[in-house]
């Protein structure tokens, strides 16, 4: 058996994970880490650290594992949370959840527990790793976990065949009930915690206010843009890739303003929450940012023709395969399953590499497609590679 350091994070899953390492015979530490100290936009209540960190030494305890502590918020900070500021200052929409997982929880988190001794890193993921032998050489496969409705291999689609090698996923072929079920069983503190949301390691926060530690408000304008606008009716070619993907721009003048909001750079594409105008139909969604004029375009309703594109272009440096032997070359043309945001339903497209970068084309025209997002691709239950979408 072997030396397994299990990231206590105070919550169920990976305490269920610690305690199914140790049943199958492993030797297992319990490693917990803070990552964040400030609790500057946080909303009261929701899973800060100390509590996190109390709960963990509990569930050791109980499983009588060592445990122990280590502060990365330093790291954290430097290669999650700044990146989210340079993110949202751009008029980006940063996922920190895949970043802290590729950055922190497989990278900083794994090299503490590599120089305890570990043979493997454990978390309380939803999803699987395979291992399969091509050409006498091993390669790992992240699979989709068996929870369709939990499944997170979404936010570990940036892991490599290095960070993989050391990586366990205990509970991937576990559906949540059967997890919550095996705590309450063995007693354990975390088996009716809540499941923590929000900012990996931060918490549920007030997003404005968080990002305000660094990125100032600044009132600007709201306009509607109706859905008669001229530019619906220009529909490019299917074969035209560059236009199909390019969001469309609007200028004040396509439309007329509706309101104000306190910063551009707070908002997201297909959002619907925080804008404060009523008396409509229907709701009013954010179609178009423009962080450079501090404007925000929206339009009525779910249906709204600017929430939907049918293509998008990836960051030709954010590109990765799980395992490089899959990245395609300029001229190839592959269907995948893709999803551009957790927990949203697979959909059918095609991947496309072309001399001036790679494409993706879905079958149906996606809803609040936002540049700096994930797009990630499946071929069944394997995740094959994901990238960053360009705005």
């Amino acid at each position: 058996m072997a030396r397994v350091v299990v990231g206590l994070s105070g919550g169920v899953d990976s305490s269920v994970a610690a305690y199914l390492l140790k049943q199958q015979g492993h030797e297992v530490i319990g490693l917990f880490m803070r990552n964040w100290h400030d609790t500057t936009g946080t909303l009261e209540g929701d899973c800060p650290w100390y509590d996190d960190q109390v709960f963990a030494e509990l569930v050791a305890k109980k499983l009588d594992i060592p445990f122990r502590f280590v502060d990365l918020s330093e790291e954290y900070r430097r290669r999650v949370v700044d990146y989210m500021f340079a993110e949202y200052s751009a008029g980006r929409t940063p996922n920190p959840d895949v970043l802290c997982n590729r950055e922190i929880k497989f990278d900083v988190f794994l090299k503490e527990a590599l120089k305890m001794g570990a043979e493997y890193v454990a978390t309380g993921h939803y999803c699987r790793k395979q291992t399969v032998v091509e050409n006498g050489q091993e390669v790992y496969k992240l699979l989709a976990g068996s929870d369709p409705n939990k499944d997170q291999s979404y936010f570990l689609c940036q892991l490599t065949q290095e960070q993989l090698r050391y990586a366990l996923f205990p509970i991937g072929d576990l559906l949540k009930p059967e997890v919550r079920r095996i705590a309450e069983e063995q007693k354990l503190a975390t088996a009716k915690r809540k499941d923590s949301q929000g900012i990996c390691f931060v918490g549920k926060v007030d997003l404005p206010v968080f990002l305000q530690q660094q990125i100032a408000a600044k009132q600007g304008n709201v306009h509607e843009i109706l859905p008669s606008w001229r530019g619906y009716a220009q529909q490019p070619a299917e074969d035209d890739l560059a236009a199909l993907a390019e969001p469309r721009r609007y200028t004040v003048r396509d439309g007329k303003k509706v309101g104000t909001h306190n910063g551009a750079h707070f908002y997201t594409i297909g959002q619907r929450k925080g804008l404060g105008i009523g008396g409509r139909k229907e709701s009013l969604f954010i179609i178009a940012t423009d962080v450079k004029e501090n404007v925000i375009y929206v339009g009525e309703g779910d249906s709204h023709p600017g929430l939907y594109r049918k293509a998008l272009k990836l960051q030709s440096d954010a590109l990765h395969w799980v395992n490089p032997a899959d990245a395609m070359q300029v001229g190839e043309r592959r269907s995948y399953d893709v999803r551009i945001r957790y927990r949203q339903p697979l959909q059918r497209a095609e991947l496309i590499c072309r001399e001036d970068g790679v494409y993706i084309l879905f079958d149906e025209p996606q809803r609040g497609i936002a540049a700096g997002q994930f797009a990630a691709w499946y071929s069944g239950d394997e995740l094959v590679g994901s990238g960053v979408i360009m705005g």
